[in-house]
């Protein structure tokens, strides 16, 4: 699977948090970081969803920068190197989805 972002308009957390789970993703929950925040480079062991509910998330993936806004959603694959940065006060929702899990959707 390679990284997908789309823009879904929905920020309503609960309808989120139903959508995750409808897709097999597991420990969903909320983040927020202030302005500023900086993740170095790293990976996850599980395939990943950043779901924006306010603010800015600028992820850096692939050599390539993805930056996310209120409503928009970025599917991650295991493995892959990626970095972020919060230009802005940020909320989003986390979730995790085994990878073979991927391959079925």
């Amino acid at each position: 699977m390679a990284s997908r972002t789309r823009s879904t308009g929905l920020i309503d957390e609960l309808q989120i948090v139903d959508q995750l789970e409808a897709e097999g993703y597991f420990n969903i929950f909320r983040w927020s970081d202030p302005a500023g925040t900086r993740y170095a480079e790293h990976t996850h062991p599980h395939d990943e969803v950043r779901w924006i509910l306010s603010g800015t998330l600028v992820i850096e993936e692939g050599g390539e920068i993805f930056e996310l806004r209120a409503g928009d959603r970025m599917e991650s694959p295991a493995g892959i190197p990626h970095s972020a940065y919060t230009p802005e006060d940020c909320s989003y929702i986390c979730a995790s989805r085994d990878p073979s899990a991927s391959k079925r959707s």
